[in-house]
């Protein structure tokens, strides 16, 4: 989950003067917290220890504020992860690694699922679809790194980043189905070696 940052310059009263992007952390916390609907202007300002001018300071209004979350969401959940996984030259140990550590954050995490669940929202719904392009564009480049053509790589793309979202489902609704503890790497690693079987194109 995005935390806010601390350590911020004060105003002459004392307060922590607030960027627009405390704003979206703490926004985004909040969609983690109680959804879409949990995006008040008023909640939100006595959480940050603040008050709406602050508020009226940064945006215009509370759509302003949902769509700066949720390019925070983006870039954290998505963009920060692909540029993480840049440093590793082999490409199966990226797939192996994107799946081991997004499975266990978005298992903590509760903010996905808040978006899943909320996918009719214009402003979220566009945010999934560039979310969703962009995921399964880079699992289609790690495939057809690993030797498979487009089609057969966008294909296994799909089924890969389907299995991810159903974790996610699994992870929050029924959390003991998934295996977990000593058998959870053996178990991703079944997924990955299924996903990479030559007889299934």
């Amino acid at each position: 989950m995005v935390q806010r940052r601390e350590g911020k310059p004060r105003d002459g009263g004392g307060r922590r003067r607030l960027s627009a992007r405390d704003w979206a952390d703490a926004a985004l916390t909040a969609i983690g917290e109680g959804g879409l609907a949990a995006v008040a202007v008023e909640p939100l300002a006595a959480r940050l220890g603040t008050t709406k001018g602050s508020f009226y300071w940064h945006f215009a209004h509370r759509e302003a504020l949902v769509e700066a979350a949720l390019g925070r969401w983006e870039d954290a959940c998505t963009e920060d992860v692909i540029a993480a996984l840049a440093t590793e030259p082999d490409a199966l140990r990226r797939l192996r690694r994107l799946f081991t550590e997004t499975t266990a954050s978005a298992s903590r995490d509760p903010i996905e699922l808040a978006l899943l669940a909320t996918s009719t929202h214009p402003q979220v719904a566009a945010a999934l679809q560039r979310v969703t392009e962009r995921r399964v564009g880079y699992l289609a480049g790690l495939f057809t790194e690993l030797g498979f053509p487009p089609d057969e790589a966008r294909r296994r793309a799909l089924l890969a980043y389907s299995a991810f979202l159903g974790h996610v489902q699994l992870a929050h609704a029924v959390p003991g189905t998934l295996p977990h503890g000593a058998d959870r790497s053996p178990y991703l690693d079944s997924v990955i070696d299924a996903l990479l079987r030559r007889d299934l194109a």
